[in-house]
């Protein structure tokens, strides 16, 4: 069964890597529901011939995702360093600091607008999550509590007014009604005004094999040549693009109205290189199997690799997240960390995508050495490193 293009509405698109059905990644149950089925969704990845885009070829309904979302972006440094830059780069590009308004979708816990705010920017954030609203409640950042799309973009407006920047940082990948959320754009865009988003980029993805990055909130995994396909059809146009090394590899591009901005070089040089690498995306079977006998100690959303799987017991770390639960699919045990915990294990692999340093989480294999990974790939090179490294966690 395929589904039709999210870009172009090419009616087939052909499925190139099939990973099963799996848990959501970010609903971690709880052991009260133990006794209950957990929910599971095939993810099947495919390639639209027509347009190039890459994308789930089943999609899950965005209210059983996103409105209880587990992630919070101010639990991760560098991603609040990447908002204090974003926010200082965008403000000098779109002269924000006369009060300009800034809207970000996918708010999260509003960080990246509390860095605009203190530049001098008025915001306002969209987002369906109920749970991460009480994250932001103390910040005074104003925030619509729903989806964006062509339904509400005139509620929004009507709200606060039209935008001189409109953000989605991690949040573009998400949307299965692309031509819904685009029409919404122009509707909340000021004159001139600009839309920035940031998204895992393909060529970053299929060069590293990086398959921990495709679960059920990715729909779609960008180009720059679907993406420019997309907003050309809806009367817009990409006037700067940028890579980015955060997160596996992104792209940043800018988007204005059609003759509202000038496109700047970096979009031919960019769509340059990737009409050298034309072709067909799927990686032939090189992606390698989940590994075996794994106790994690760091996640994201949360360890992919993981995740389903009916592997050895798994205490996962997961460093200043809220609440304790149970790992999706697997149901392997998940607990917050603390500062002064010691556990001894046979293996250990860190799967944060941050560093592992010793002050984030003291794991010692039972054999006296601590083992941390490089998270380059998605399947990284696993370096043990001895255990005095980590054992001043001892003393504090």
């Amino acid at each position: 069964m395929t589904a039709s293009c999210l870009v172009c509405s090419e009616p087939e698109v052909e499925v190139f890597l099939d990973l099963g059905s799996t848990a959501l990644a970010n609903k971690f149950p709880s052991a009260e529901d133990l006794s209950s089925p957990e929910p599971r969704f095939p993810l099947r990845v495919g390639f639209c011939h027509a347009c190039g885009h890459v994308q789930l070829v089943e999609r899950v309904p965005p209210a059983a995702m996103f409105t209880d979302y587990l992630y919070v972006s101010s639990a991760s440094d560098t991603l609040r360093a990447h908002f204090d830059d974003l926010a200082a780069t965008l403000t000098a590009r779109h002269g924000l600091v006369d009060g300009g308004l800034v809207i970000d979708i996918g708010c999260n816990d509003a960080s990246l607008l509390c860095c605009f705010r203190d530049r001098g920017a008025r915001t306002l954030g969209v987002d369906p999550a109920e749970n991460l609203a009480e994250f932001s409640s103390d910040t005074g950042i104003e925030r619509y509590r729903g989806f964006f799309g062509a339904d509400t973009a005139g509620e929004i407006a009507d709200r606060r007014g039209r935008a001189a920047l409109i953000t989605a940082t991690n949040t573009f990948p998400h949307i299965p009604d692309l031509s819904g959320f685009v029409s919404g754009l122009d509707e909340v865009l000021a004159p001139g005004g600009a839309f920035v988003v940031e998204a895992h980029y393909l060529v970053d993805l299929l060069d590293q094999l990086a398959f921990d990055t495709v679960y059920h909130e990715h729909v779609s995994y960008w180009a720059l040549g679907p993406m420019t396909r997309l907003f050309e059809n809806h009367g817009m146009e990409v006037v700067r693009a940028e890579r980015l090394p955060i997160h596996h590899g992104q792209l940043r591009a800018t988007v204005m109205r059609r003759g509202e901005g000038e496109v700047e070089r970096s979009v031919d040089e960019v769509l340059a290189a990737e009409e050298l690498r034309r072709g067909d995306p799927r990686p032939a079977g090189r992606v390698p199997p989940p590994r075996r006998q794994v106790h994690s100690a760091g996640a994201g959303s949360p360890d992919r690799l993981t995740t389903g799987c009916a592997t050895d017991p798994v205490l996962l770390v997961r460093r200043r997240s809220p609440g304790e639960s149970l790992l999706p699919g697997g149901r392997m045990p998940a607990v917050r960390q603390s500062s002064r915990m010691l556990y001894s294990f046979d293996r250990v692999r860190m799967t944060s995508r941050s560093p592992a340093r010793a002050g984030d989480a003291s794991v010692i294999s039972s054999s006296g050495f601590a083992w941390s990974c490089s998270n380059s790939s998605p399947v990284p090179n696993t370096n043990v490193v001895p255990a005095s490294s980590v054992a001043k966690m001892r003393s504090r």
